[in-house]
């Protein structure tokens, strides 16, 4: 899987939080998820992601998922921003 996308994205969110508002005000594009983040952290995000109809790319470890955007702990979710 390749994480390529998130890696180059000039505007993308980083965490749980942010992903959620960004979901909430139709500004994210790509939503990317850690397997092995807990369920109920992910949940709202793929609920939120499914009703809004944003695609969502599973990523094997929240490890993987925060090196990929460039912090150096693990994130349970990420976003591609519009731009």
């Amino acid at each position: 899987m390749s994480l390529d996308r998130i890696r180059l994205a000039r505007k993308r969110t980083i965490g749980t939080n942010q992903t959620t508002k960004a979901l909430q005000q139709s500004l994210a594009k790509q939503v990317y998820v850690a397997r092995d983040a807990d369920a109920r952290v992910i949940q709202p995000v793929l609920s939120l992601a499914q009703e809004r109809g944003v695609p969502v790319l599973w990523v094997d470890t929240m490890k993987q998922l925060g090196k990929a955007c460039g912090i150096e702990v693990g994130a349970a979710t990420a976003a591609i921003l519009e731009e």
